[in-house]
C-alpha cells in the first residue's frame, strides 16, 4: 500500500492539460446549468451537484479506455459528461425530453447509458459497488480485458455494500477499480465525527487491496493513480483503492442551508478548487489567461446549445410509460 501521492508522476504538457480544463469546464457549466434549470423548476425533483469535484471524474475517466464500464453516485452528471455521454442527453433526461439518455425516465439520480458503459447513477448510497462485480466477473470469464471502475463517497465507504465488494473482488482478483471521492462530508456530517481514522485508503489493506490517498483537484495526479489501478487490474493484478481528496463548493442537495459549514470553509474551498488551480498550472506551462478563457467560452457556448437542444426536444409521451420496462432477448 502507498499513501499521498503529492505530485503526478506521469508527463503532460500545455496541450494534454488544456483538453483536461476544458472538460473540467464542461462539467462545471453543466452543473451550473442544471442549478438554474432546478430553481427555475424546469428540472422537477431532488438534485445534487457535483461543483468543485470535477478533477475526479475528469482525470479517472481519462485513464480508462472505451471498454471500460463505470459506476457513478446520484451525484453523477459529471461521471456521465466524462465518461462520453452527450451533454444534450443528459441535460434531455433531466428535462424529461424523449432524447434524454434514458427517455426521460431516469431524471438526475438514474442516468445510464449502455452505449457508452456508462452503467448508471443509484440513489442507493454505496450500491454502486457491489453492481461493478458484475461486467468485472464477466471480463475475467470472457478475456475482453474490461475493468469496471466505481466511485462512492466518503459516507458510502462506511456501508457493508461497499466492504463486501471489497472483498469479492479482491477473493477472485476482479479487475475493479473502486474510487472515493472524498469531499469530507457525508451529507452534512463531516467524516472525522464518524470515523477513527479518516485515512480511507488505509482500509484497502485489511482486504488486500493496494490503497492510495490523492490529490482530487488535480486531474493529472487522479489520472496518474486511476490508471497504474486500470492497468494493473487489465494485467490480471486485481482491484484497488484510490481515495481522491476534494470539496464541493455547494451544498448537498440544492436548497441545502450548508449550516454544518465552518466561517470561511467555502471561501478556502474555492481558492484552491480544479478550475482555479488547473489555470494556474496552464500560466505557469506558457499559456495566457486569455487562451484558457477561450477554451472555458467553447465549453460554455457547448452547454448553451445543448440547453437550447434539450429544452426545444419533445416531452417523454405519458403513453409510452410501460415501454422500457423488460430488456428485449
Amino acid at each position: 500500500m502507498r499513501s499521498t501521492v503529492s505530485e503526478p508522476r506521469e508527463t503532460f504538457d500545455a496541450d494534454d492539460l488544456r483538453e483536461l480544463h476544458r472538460m473540467m469546464a464542461v462539467l462545471r457549466f453543466l452543473e451550473e446549468r442544471v442549478k438554474e434549470l432546478r430553481l427555475a423548476e424546469e428540472v422537477r425533483g431532488s438534485v445534487h451537484l457535483a461543483l468543485g469535484q470535477e478533477a475526479v471524474a475528469v482525470g479517472a475517466c481519462a485513464a480508462l479506455a472505451p471498454i471500460d464500464t463505470l459506476t457513478a453516485t446520484y451525484r453523477g452528471h459529471g461521471w456521465a459528461a466524462a465518461k462520453g455521454v452527450p451533454v444534450v442527453a443528459i441535460l434531455a433526461e433531466l428535462l424529461g425530453k424523449e432524447i434524454g439518455t434514458n427517455g426521460g425516465r431516469g431524471g438526475s439520480a438514474y442516468l445510464s447509458s449502455a452505449d457508452h458503459l456508462f452503467l448508471g447513477e443509484n440513489s442507493i448510497v454505496g450500491a454502486g459497488a457491489p453492481i461493478a462485480l458484475g461486467p468485472a466477473l464477466a471480463s475475467r470469464y470472457d478475456g475482453s480485458g474490461r475493468v469496471s471502475l466505481t466511485v462512492f463517497g466518503d459516507g458510502a465507504i462506511n456501508q457493508g455494500s461497499v466492504s463486501e465488494a471489497f472483498n469479492f473482488a479482491a477473493a477472485f482478483a476482479l479487475p475493479v477499480v473502486f474510487v472515493c471521492e472524498n469531499n469530507g462530508l457525508s451529507e452534512l456530517t463531516r467524516i472525522d465525527e464518524m470515523v477513527a481514522d479518516d485515512q480511507l485508503w488505509r482500509r484497502a489493506g485489511g482486504f488486500g487491496l493496494p490503497g492510495v490517498r490523492i490529490d482530487g483537484n488535480d486531474p493529472v495526479a487522479v489520472r496518474t493513480a486511476v490508471r497504474e489501478a486500470v492497468e494493473r487490474a487489465r494485467a490480471g493484478g486485481g482491484p484497488s483503492l484510490v481515495e481522491a481528496m476534494t470539496e464541493r463548493i455547494a451544498g448537498h442537495y440544492i436548497g441545502d442551508h450548508e449550516l454544518y459549514r465552518r466561517p470561511g470553509e467555502v471561501e478556502a474551498a474555492l481558492t484552491r478548487e480544479p478550475l482555479v488551480r488547473s489555470r494556474q498550472r496552464l500560466r505557469e506551462l506558457g499559456v495566457s489567461d486569455a487562451d484558457v478563457d477561450d477554451v472555458e467560452r467553447g465549453a460554455r457556448d457547448e452547454v448553451d446549445a445543448a440547453t437550447a437542444t434539450a429544452r426545444d426536444a419533445e416531452l417523454s409521451q405519458s403513453s409510452t410509460v410501460r415501454e422500457h420496462m423488460y430488456v428485449d432477448h
